[in-house]
């Protein structure tokens, strides 16, 4: 077994949870050890703020999306906030900057759709 360790991205998130269709060539929950991968808080975050304003339709919470699937919460710490404060504005994102640097300090591999993200030097798995 692998004991490389992932975190989603939002978007990836809510593909496992509902559009598995986009992830049909990448057999990501496969590769994807259900204990060793993550969901930020600030993904929870992110989607409650996207719902709240109506851009988005969620089925179950985020914190009910990840006890179904066996992924383990990532807390926010001051390190993650002061790594995200430093990085290059590669991208403005303040969500997908605290996402990085949560990977940048956890040790974690980024899964990601999004390219511009591997331009911090941050392990991705682009899906």
């Amino acid at each position: 077994m692998s004991s490389a360790r992932h975190l989603l991205d939002s978007h990836v998130l809510l593909w496992i949870d509902g559009e598995n269709q986009r992830l049909a060539r990448t057999p990501l929950l496969g590769l994807l050890p259900r204990s060793s991968t993550f969901v930020s808080v600030a993904t929870a975050w992110e989607l409650a703020i996207r719902f709240a304003s109506n851009k988005l339709h969620l089925r179950v919470s985020v914190s009910e999306m990840t006890l179904a699937y066996g992924f383990t919460e990532l807390q926010i710490a001051f390190k993650h906030v002061e790594v995200a404060a430093a990085l290059p504005f590669h991208h403005r994102d303040p969500f997908d900057r605290l996402l990085v640097a949560q990977a940048l300090v956890e040790g974690l591999i980024l899964v990601t759709s999004d390219k511009k993200l591997t331009q911090y030097g941050v392990p991705v798995l682009l899906v």
